[in-house]
């Protein structure tokens, strides 16, 4: 069974990621997950009750602010240990100025120094000794250190200033981290959290979503969400589907039409007959795909990951060696040791352990909000080093929705009478060249008893005491054709072809820009392949191809080291999508296996949203490195300074907390980026 909680003082995804690792070993929990920037806390276990108890106390030993929120109607609580925390800085902050300023006898100095110590910051030493006694040191244990060096060095205003302004840096980044995690849980706010359910006697029943079955009506005003998928059985009404879509421009829908859950009524009152239930509906997809993103990690977030279970020890040893060179050089132990302690209040590694993963998270909700659902961050990096993209053609590069373009007559049939007796056959099957054919016809068709569909053939029927075959017998046919046969003999051939989607030649066009090959990789014949190959400006298109030729060209192209993702949208295409080095399946109410098997969802299908998805990650992993060399460069710089005495301790962690800040403001530059 799993269970999901809110979980609270988490400072940074380092300070996740340790406490995940602690919980994962409980005797009681199975698995254990933490999503930083959600503040969740995701449990499988036997039994609920003691594994959230062994939870807490682990929680307890390894983080000693973070608490798990097992009422959600006491979550709140955290708003006052906020203000709190601030009250007694800013008291710490006043015994300090009037300590530092004022002369008083020294039992007093020293009372009021260790109290404005304590004051602004009991909660880094209580934090640097739970952790200590459990044989882990970070940040918290270098800023103890630093400020009890400092003091024993005589540097008293230093020792103060280190943990006062440490701590206004901490109380600044939660700020900012939450309001970083606020704009990214307002993307997801997409569930409906009720549904209106019209009984047997027309009554309007209040329901959650997931009370509802298949064939239910239910009523949606205007301003409230679509609780399931289903379709509009009366009224005309515009919706907002941006949520879902990323589109921003309102949607008006009629009888007859499909809705997505999540979409919101602008006017209006909507009826619709639900076709999913909640747990299958696009609003549960997007969900489901957003939550599990943090599951595959970039390489680069999981090198910082690693780095930091070990970078405060090697800072630590890189201090003495700081301290014990300094002391050879200078030949004064209290300057040794003062300059040690700059190194380790510099090389906090707040910044790269906040900053990185933050970027990553922000550029997946970003995406999100534009209709596009990266299931992980290491999506994101290769994205970032594709050179050739593959398409499928039908529902892919074209809308998928075939007309009737030619009826050529083989006997003494007229065309209506062919497209009928076609009909007669298709109106069983859900092939796209079916649904093309039937929606041509007029008349009521009557049901056949003696009916059988033979997949990649074509549908073998009787009418009349006569045998009827629709489908496709001449495979060396130039276009998109449906033979009809009767008794064995060929009545007609119906003509067809579906439209190339508005937003595919910009697509292509784009890509193509940007030095990315594009390709077509389609099962229809050569002529119209070529045809759509042509028209849309793509470099290579091949036709008359089953699913395994589709695999063993991807296949050839990874011997070759190209890094090359899919675009498809069938059940045919989930062997490629899973092949492939980025495998992206396109519309939410396209096939489960191919949503199953692609790394990347396009809520609707637009191509055009395949050239945003590569722009939002090269933006990311820019302001990834942006961050890291920042990070990097400030600390190196201060490293050398403070070791060579030419700047202090104050510099130092200005310098820290700064850079940290302004990491993670950079960070949140990807959430609010636009490619326009």
């Amino acid at each position: 069974m799993t269970k999901k909680y809110k979980i609270q003082g988490l400072e940074c995804p380092n300070c996740a990621r340790a406490l995940e690792e602690q919980l994962n070993t409980g005797k009681y929990i199975k698995s254990a997950k933490i999503e930083f920037v959600k503040s969740t806390l995701e449990i499988k276990s036997d039994d609920d009750q003691k594994a959230v108890e062994e939870a807490i106390k682990i929680a307890k030993q390894v983080e000693p602010d973070a608490k798990i929120v097992v009422d959600n109607n006491k979550s709140n609580k955290s708003k006052n240990g906020v203000l709190l925390d601030v009250c007694l800085l800013l008291l710490g902050l006043v015994l300090a100025i009037i300590t530092l300023t004022v002369k008083m006898p020294t039992w007093l100095y020293w009372t009021m120094f260790v109290s404005s110590a304590l004051l602004m910051g009991y909660k880094t030493y209580y934090r640097a000794l739970k952790l200590l006694l459990k044989g882990t040191i970070n940040e918290n244990f270098l800023v103890t250190l630093s400020v009890i060096g400092a003091t024993l060095v005589g540097e008293h205003c230093d020792g103060l200033m280190v943990v006062g302004l440490y701590t206004i840096g901490k109380i600044l980044e939660s700020a900012a981290l939450n309001k970083s995690k606020k704009s990214i849980e307002e993307l997801t706010n997409i569930k409906p959290e009720f549904a209106y359910l019209v009984n047997e006697n027309n009554e309007e029943i209040k329901v959650d979503p997931s009370e509802i079955k298949i064939g239910d009506t239910i009523i949606v005003k205007a301003g409230e969400k679509v609780a399931v998928d289903g379709v509009v059985i009366s009224r005309n009404v515009t919706l907002n589907t941006q949520s879902l879509t990323g589109e921003s421009l309102p949607v008006s829908v009629s009888e007859g039409d499909e809705v997505l859950s999540g979409s919101i009524v602008l006017d209006g009152v909507l009826y619709i007959k639900a076709t999913k239930e909640y747990k299958n509906s696009t609003v549960s997809k997007i969900l489901n795909l957003i939550e599990n993103a943090s599951d595959k990690k970039a390489k680069t977030e999981t090198v910082i990951s690693k780095i930091a279970r070990w970078y405060t020890l090697g800072i630590i040893l890189l201090a003495i060696g700081v301290w014990g060179i300094v002391w050879a050089v200078t030949q004064n132990l209290n300057t040794a040791i003062y300059r040690g302690l700059i190194f380790l209040v510099i090389s906090c590694p707040c910044a790269f352990a906040i900053s990185v993963p933050l970027s990553y998270f922000s550029g997946i909700g970003n995406a999100s909000r534009k209709g596009i659902l990266v299931k992980g961050s290491n999506y994101l990096d290769v994205l970032t080093k594709i050179k050739a993209v593959d398409f499928d053609k039908t529902g892919t590069l074209t809308t998928g929705e075939f007309e009737i373009v030619n009826v050529i007559q083989k006997g003494e049939y007229k065309k209506e009478e062919i497209v009928y007796f076609a009909c007669l056959g298709e109106q069983y099957s859900n092939h796209p060249l079916a649904k093309g054919i039937t929606r041509n016809c007029t008349q009521k068709l009557p049901i056949l008893e003696k009916i059988k569909e033979i997949a990649g053939e074509g549908v073998y029927f009787e009418y009349n005491n006569n045998k009827y075959f629709v489908g496709r017998k001449q495979k060396d046919l130039q276009k998109t054709m449906v033979e009809v046969y009767e008794n064995d003999i060929l009545i007609g051939i119906i003509e067809l072809c579906d439209e190339i989607k508005e937003s595919t030649k910009p697509c292509i066009k784009d890509l193509k820009a940007m030095g990315i090959k594009t390709i077509m990789l389609s099962g229809d014949n050569e002529s119209v392949v070529k045809d759509v190959a042509k028209e849309v400006g793509l470099d290579e298109a091949y036709g008359k191809l089953l699913p395994e030729d589709k695999y063993k060209f991807i296949e050839n192209q990874k011997k070759q080291k190209v890094v090359m993702a899919y675009v498809g949208d069938g059940i045919n295409d989930a062997p490629s999508l899973t092949l492939a080095d980025v495998g992206i399946s396109m519309g939410l109410n396209g096939s489960e296996a191919s949503i199953e098997a692609s790394d990347i969802v396009i809520a609707n299908d637009n191509p055009q949203k395949i050239v945003e998805a590569i722009k939002i990650s090269k933006f990311t992993r820019k302001i990834v490195w942006q961050n890291i060399i920042l990070s990097a460069v400030t600390k190196l710089t201060f490293l050398t300074l403070g070791t060579l005495g030419i700047t202090g301790m104050l510099s130092a962690v200005i310098a820290d907390v700064g850079v940290t800040l302004l990491a993670i403001l950079n960070s949140l530059r990807v959430l609010r980026y636009n490619e326009k």
